[in-house]
Parts: structure tokens; sequence; C-alpha cells
């Protein structure tokens, strides 16, 4: 039974109140998801060294902050293996409401962790700790929200509805930024005493809407088939999809880490790297960098829309492709913007750069889950978009080492740009390829 079947078969018995329910959800998770990363690396880089690190000379206590914040890149792709194996095997909804309680919970008690003048070394300590374990859920969140909305939509309508989680990245962005700028408009003493904590406490009551609706939400048709065919012949169970990923999906882990890479690459260049240029080289205000972010995002939400309604008119690839390309030819006019020597024109420049990640970002789950074969789905996608985004993750500080060596150029923003969104452009067509040629194969 081929993966397209099985979604065919399954999706026509979800009604619209519930795949309505299913797609909120999915939201919900995954701009609570968002939230919480943003919210973390924003106050790695503005305040954790002091809070956590004051006794580090220089510039170690931010380098020790942003570390904490790379952890979760790491634990990322474990979360994808754990939680990608409890996908498979015990269900979608199940495993996605662990996945979201545990990144709402452990972002929450960052709010209510002592900092190192209250406990010493203690407090960084129990902060990495919650960062890792922030980073597991989140390896196991984001796939998983993506098929549950898949699984449950009609063919018809699979890459609009499948967009739904990829709204929660520039929900997430608006949400955190404008958070952020809310509290510290606080005097620095109420900031560093209580007011930092109020934006994590606030993942508390988030939490408590997600889970809310999560646990309203039907599980998978097309993991309820696999259960039922699984029930009535035992050799239909794969015992451990981590092998059965391995041993049959290979080709296809590596095209979805090429395609997906611009969507830890890309807009980390965009954001992190192209924000810490902007105010250190070209010498912009933080506020003005914080609004092109914002507005960024609303362009690329914009963008995620556009791409899932092109996805179903043509085909997730072919869109993914398209929007990878569409990047890449809009790397010159923000290359241009950025180093205009305005920071208006710059601020235009770095919105533009997050927003034309909008279109290809919008089809990506729908098209990674044309990819793998059901009884390994939540396995291959978690897996591989995690080890993209934890490549991804270095390349702010790949930016960082170039215009070291070869000097202040905003160029590095350009070439790095174009290396990212070709690899999309070729990545999507390589999928679209792959999932071709295996139709044709009837598998």
């Amino acid at each position: 039974m081929t993966a397209g079947r099985t979604n065919e078969a399954s999706s026509s018995h979800t009604n619209q109140r519930d795949l309505n329910r299913v797609a909120v959800s999915s939201l919900l998770g995954t701009s609570m998801e968002w939230y919480d990363y943003f919210l973390y690396g924003l106050f790695a880089a503005l305040i954790f060294d002091k809070l956590f690190f004051p006794e580090l000379p220089g510039a170690a206590g931010s380098v020790m902050a942003l570390l904490t914040f790379a952890i979760g890149f790491v634990a990322r792709p474990l979360g994808g293996v754990i939680f990608g194996h409890l996908g498979d095997r015990v269900g979608r909804k199940s495993t996605l409401i662990i996945t979201l309680t545990v990144i709402g919970g452990a972002t929450g008690l960052i709010g209510c962790l002592p900092t190192y003048s209250q406990i010493g070394v203690a407090a960084p300590i129990i902060l990495a700790s919650l960062r890792f374990i922030q980073g597991l859920s989140l390896g196991g969140e984001w796939g998983g929200a993506v098929l549950m909305v898949v699984e449950h939509a009609p063919k018809d309508k699979r890459a609009i509805y499948g967009a739904m989680p990829q709204l929660g990245s520039p929900i997430g962005t608006v949400l955190s930024s404008g958070v952020i700028a809310i509290v510290t408009l606080l005097p620095d003493e109420a900031l560093m005493s209580w007011g930092w904590r109020l934006p994590f406490l606030l993942s508390f009551l988030m939490l408590a809407i997600a889970l809310y609706m999560r646990l309203r939400v039907e599980e998978s048709p097309v993991f309820k088939q696999l259960q039922a065919e699984a029930d009535y012949n035992d050799e239909a169970k794969v015992k451990i999809p981590l092998f059965a990923l391995l041993r049959s999906s290979l080709p296809q882990m590596a095209l979805v880490i090429i395609t997906c890479f611009f969507a830890s690459g890309g807009f980390f260049l965009m954001t992190t790297y192209a924000v810490n240029y902007s105010t250190n080289v070209l010498g912009m205000t933080a506020s003005l960098v914080l609004v092109a972010t914002m507005v960024g995002a609303v362009l690329e939400a914009v963008g995620v829309v556009i791409g899932g309604r092109l996805g179903d008119r043509y085909s997730p690839a072919s869109v993914v492709a398209g929007g990878g390309l569409l990047a890449l030819i809009m790397i010159v006019p923000i290359t241009f913007l950025i180093s205009s020597g305005s920071p208006l024109l710059a601020a235009t420049g770095i919105a533009l750069g997050i927003g034309v990640l909008g279109i290809p970002y919008g089809p990506l789950g729908t098209l990674l889950s044309q990819l793998f074969d059901e009884t390994h789905r939540y396995s291959g996608v978690a897996v591989s978009y995690n080890i993209a985004g934890l490549i991804g993750g270095f390349v702010p500080s790949l930016a960082l080492a170039l215009q070291t060596r070869i000097g202040d150029t905003v160029w590095v923003i350009g070439i790095l740009f174009a290396i990212i969104v070709a690899m999309t452009a070729v990545g999507g067509w390589g999928s679209g390829a792959m999932i071709r040629r295996t139709r044709r194969r009837g598998h």
C-alpha cells in the first residue's frame, strides 16, 4: 500500500469540523513552539549573560549564553528520533500531546528559575538542562503537527491545510518580538529582577489553550488504518521505524535535508546574522531592526498562504522549487537595499529577505509527507528536518567568520543566501522527480 493511497482512503472520513479543529490545534502548537524558540534566542543574546554568567569576563558571558541556545539545536535531531518513533508506533496525537506539554512546561520553568546570584553555578546548569529538554520536544513537534493536518486533509486541499502549521513561524516571531518589546520598556532594574520572567511564564497560559485544543482532536486516520492493518496482520507492523527509515529512505532523507535547509539556515541568516550586521556594522537602531523582523514575519505569513494555495493548484514540489528560484532572483535587490546606507531601505531589505522565504515554506510539510512511507513517515520527517535545522543553526556563525575574514561586506549575506535558496530549488525539483518516479512504479 502506498502512502498516497492511505491518505486518500482515510482523509475522506474526516469531516470539516474535525479538520478545522486539527488545523487550529497544529497552528497553536507550532506558534507556541516558535514563540518559545525565538524568545529564548532573543533573551540569550540580550540579558542571559548578566543573569546566568555574570562571573565570566568580557564577551565570554555572551558566548556561554548563546551556547545554551545552541544546545537546543543539538537536541532536536535526538528529539526527532525519540518522538518520531513514538509517533509511528504509539500515534500522532499522543506524541504531540507529550511534545506540547514538555516544551510549554520547560519554557515556563525557565521563568521560575533562580539566577546565578541566587543559587550560583546551579543556575546556568539548570538553564542548559531546560534548554536541552526544550530542544528535544521541538524535535518532535513540527513534523507531527504537519502530518496530523496533511493526513486529515482531503487530497485537493492538503497543501493549504499543511501550510497552517507553517504559519506558526511568523506568528511566533511576531508574538515573541512584541512581548519582548513591551517588557524591555520596564526600567532596567525591574527587567533584570522580574520583568524578563513574564514572557516565559506566559508559556503556561499558551500551553493550557493549545493543550485544550489538542486533546479534542481525533487521531490521524492514516495511523488508525495502519493500526488496523497491524492488528489483522502482525507482519505489517514496523517495530523500529528508524531502522526501516535508514534501510529504505536514505535518498529521501538527503533530499529533505537539502530542501529544508532554507527553513533554518536562510531564516537565521536573515534574522540572527542580518540583525547583528545591521546594528553593529550599519549602525541601525535595535528598535528599527525589530520592526523590520516583525514586518518580515507578516510578509512571510502571506507567502506561506500563497505557497499553500499554489501547492494545491500545481504541486508542493514545484512550488518549493519555484519559491527557491524566486528567492534567488530577489537576492540582488535585497542585498542592495541592505547595503544602501539608508536605515529605512536596509530594514526593507531585511523584511523582504525574511518574507521571500514564505512561499517555499508554505507547502514544505506537505511535500515532506509525500516522500516517506506511512509506516515510518513521522520518523522520516522529524529526523531529516531537524538534521537540516541543526546544520542551519551554524549559518550565522559561518557568516560572521566570513565577515571577519573578508571584511564588513553585505555580500556575505547575498552569497550565502544564494547558495541556500539554490539548494531549495534543487531539492524541490529532486523531490518532485522522486515522487513521480515512485508513483510510476506503483510504490
